[in-house]
C-alpha cells in the first residue's frame, strides 16, 4: 500500500471534514433563527420505544392534537364517500391491480388482510400483512398512508410486507 501524496491526502481530508459539516448542518435543532421548524423524524432511531408510544415526551395534549390532524388527513385523503364507508364498515377493501380475485381488506391500526375469491390462490402462506411506520404515527395517518401504497404502488406493498398468521395492532401507530 502506498501513501496518499500530499495533495490527495488534503483533498481526502477536506472531503470528509465538507461531509461531515453537511452532516451537522443538516441535523435537526440546526435550523436558522427564526425558520419554521421541520420535523424530520426519519433521521433518529425510535427502537427504544415502547409500542404504540410516540415517547416519553408527547403529552396527552400531543396525542390529541396529533389524532385530530390524523383524522383530517385521513379524511381528506379518503375523501368523503370512502371515509364514510370506513366509518361505517370498519375497513376498506381495496382490490390487487395485480391479480384478479385477491383484495386487502385495511382496517384502522390493524395488519392487512388478505382475502381471495374462491378459486384465487394468495401470494403468501398466510391471511395477514404487517407493515409498520418506520417512525410513531397516528393510526388514522398511517392508514391514509398505507391505502394509497395499496391502491397506488402495491409492487411496493408486495415487497416490503411480512406475511403473519394473526391479526393484532400494528407497534408504531399510536
Amino acid at each position: 500500500m502506498h501513501p496518499l501524496p500530499g495533495a490527495n491526502w488534503l483533498t481526502a481530508a477536506l472531503a470528509v471534514v465538507g461531509t461531515w459539516w453537511r452532516w451537522c448542518r443538516a441535523r435537526p435543532g440546526r435550523e436558522e433563527p427564526g425558520a419554521p421548524t421541520l420535523e424530520r423524524p426519519w433521521l433518529r432511531t425510535w427502537n427504544h420505544l415502547p409500542k404504540r408510544s410516540a415517547g416519553a415526551d408527547f403529552t396527552r395534549d400531543n396525542y390529541a392534537t396529533a389524532r385530530t390532524r390524523a383524522r383530517q388527513v385521513a379524511r381528506a385523503t379518503l375523501g368523503e364517500a370512502l371515509w364514510a364507508q370506513l366509518q361505517r364498515q370498519g375497513y376498506l377493501d381495496v382490490p390487487s391491480t395485480l391479480q384478479p380475485g385477491l383484495t386487502y381488506r385495511l382496517r384502522v391500526g390493524r395488519r392487512i388482510e388478505v382475502c381471495c375469491a374462491p378459486g384465487v390462490n394468495s401470494p403468501w402462506p398466510t391471511p395477514y400483512l404487517c407493515i409498520n411506520p418506520t417512525y410513531p404515527l397516528p393510526e388514522e395517518e398511517f392508514f391514509a398512508h398505507l391505502y394509497l401504497y395499496v391502491r397506488d404502488r402495491e409492487d411496493i406493498v408486495r415487497r416490503v410486507a411480512a406475511p403473519q398468521p394473526w391479526d393484532q395492532p400494528l407497534g408504531r401507530t399510536f
